[in-house]
């Protein structure tokens, strides 16, 4: 259990519509912030952090106010200083020490001259004010990506857990939050940090699920949104129901990847061919299905497989063969040394309370045994994990309705995505490609793994995002970057993406 919860911390979306009421050109109140120690789990070498008050229900923007905790690691060059970089790794999950951790995996020195890099803890999650259900630790990993389900009856037990998470939630001291705590109101809660920093335009650099808290920034605040970067992008409908059923698209897009390593290092006994490398995939789920192993089910198999696929290259997927080769050989499985991340009940909390006040998902159980049964076939490594039941099923109605991603703003935004990713496949970046439409441009990295920009390899995607967050440089037309060896040296640590 300890090594799924550490691991699935990692995976731990025409005009806009907006809160009636409330315009996207609405001044925020004038505030400073006071920057102090960040807390204990978030300190780190030049961070300093400070606290927004921002309305808790923008459609009353005098009314009840909550906190919004950003930390800065400022620029050390006034002369090349030009402004701020609002930052969100991802999850949903806490950001502070993302700047930092941008910083240690090789954020250039001369954006972090160029710009205050800011980290936010957004509404509802780490030391913003914070939301609970209440979580024991089985429902904790309940509430994250769901399990494969084996049978059709697997959805319906599954179920029962997911509806009794969601009672939880709505039952919590925290439950007067969920109808406020969604992205949309997280973009809300930006343009406030932007205005309390003093700032007239805000640049945004956003990963994985901040891609989609990123583009409704820029749609909701098309004049007050400078240089938008959006790195391995949720489809245009964010984290809804279907675009949780991309985890399946990602991990057929990107497991050939490795197969073809393992293939090639016969030794591992994993198979001598690729072909052969995915008939042990389903070997050991099959066999782990009908015998639990070391303590791990078929369906857990399956998940830390999809989960060892957001790295890339020997180092990461050494560590996913090691975990193949003891169940295969019934040795003792590796290590597991990863810590689990402080406030875990409060990151799976605000996942649900953010993704499932976001849009209505369908509430039938008998529309996710018909989801899973279809992506079995479609795609059979992980379709019927991604397409199983969620807490969301039995989530109260959205307040409003979702933020629709718009062409209407200037051309500031640049997506970057790798051709292979298995939480955010291509097929998703390219429908938010198609929503921002002359507003954007995409660079694609002939690479695997998720996230590209700092983490990836591609010097040619890396040079884009760069050029374009010093310079506004930004591609005249969509760009393909081809694949390239991998580096063989150089820092190997690189920022925690959810």
């Amino acid at each position: 259990m300890k090594k799924l919860l550490s691991l699935l911390a990692v995976p731990i979306a025409a005009a806009a519509l907006v809160v009636p009421g409330v315009s996207s050109a609405e001044p925020a109140p004038a505030t400073t912030v006071e920057w102090v120690e960040c807390p204990a789990d978030a300190a780190a070498p030049g961070l300093e952090c400070g606290t927004v008050r921002v309305p808790l229900d923008y459609r009353d923007p005098r009314g009840r106010t909550i906190e919004v905790m950003i930390s800065r690691l400022a620029s050390r060059n006034p002369e090349k200083r030009r402004g701020i970089l609002l930052t969100n790794p991802g999850g949903p999950s806490p950001g502070l020490r993302f700047p930092a951790e941008l910083a240690l995996g090789g954020l250039p020195q001369e954006v972090r001259d160029a710009y205050d890099v800011i980290g936010v803890d957004p509404r509802g999650v780490g030391h913003s004010t914070p939301v609970t259900c209440d979580l024991t630790p089985e429902q904790q990993f309940a509430g994250s990506v769901p399990p494969y389900a084996v049978t059709p009856a697997d959805v319906r037990e599954w179920a029962g857990e997911t509806r009794e998470i969601a009672r939880r939630c709505a039952a919590s001291p925290t439950a007067h939050l969920m109808p406020h705590t969604t992205t949309a109101n997280a973009a809300r809660d930006l343009d406030r940090v932007r205005a309390a920093l003093g700032e007239p335009k805000a640049s945004y650099l956003g990963y994985s699920y901040g891609t989609y808290l990123g583009a409704v920034y820029a749609t909701l605040f098309p004049r007050t949104t400078d240089r938008v970067v959006l790195d391995s992008n949720l489809g245009a409908g964010g984290w809804d129901v279907e675009g949780g059923r991309m985890y399946a698209r990602g991990v057929e897009d990107t497991f050939p990847d490795f197969a073809r390593w393992a293939a090639a290092r016969p030794d591992l006994g994993l198979g001598g061919t690729p072909r052969q490398v995915r008939a042990k995939y389903f070997d050991l789920a099959g066999r782990l299905d009908a015998a639990p192993a070391q303590g791990l089910t078929g369906p857990q198999f399956r998940m830390l497989t999809f989960v060892g696929l957001y790295g890339t290259g020997d180092a990461a997927f050494t560590r996913l063969a090691d975990l193949w080769r003891a169940l295969d050989t019934g040795t003792p499985l590796p290590p597991d040394d990863t810590p689990l991340p402080p406030g875990l009940e409060n990151i799976i909390a605000g996942r649900l309370h953010i993704v499932c006040g976001d849009s209505r998902w369908p509430t039938s159980v008998k529309t996710y045994e018909r989801n899973v049964a279809v992506d079995r076939v479609r795609y059979p490594m992980f379709g019927a994990a991604a397409a199983n039941i969620q807490p969301c099923a039995f989530w109260p109605d959205p307040v409003e309705q979702p933020v629709r991603i718009s062409d209407r703003g200037p051309r500031n935004v640049l997506m970057v995505q790798n051709e292979r990713d298995p939480a955010t496949p291509l097929a998703g970046a390219r429908s938010t490609r198609r929503a921002f439409g002359d507003r954007a441009a995409m660079v694609t990295a002939d690479q695997g793994g998720h996230g590209a920009y700092v983490l990836g390899a591609n010097t040619c995607a890396n040079n884009a995002v760069t050029g374009y967050l010093l310079g506004g440089r930004r591609p005249a037309h969509d760009l393909r970057c081809a694949a390239e060896t991998p580096r063989t040296s150089g820092s190997t640590r690189t920022p925690a993406i959810g």
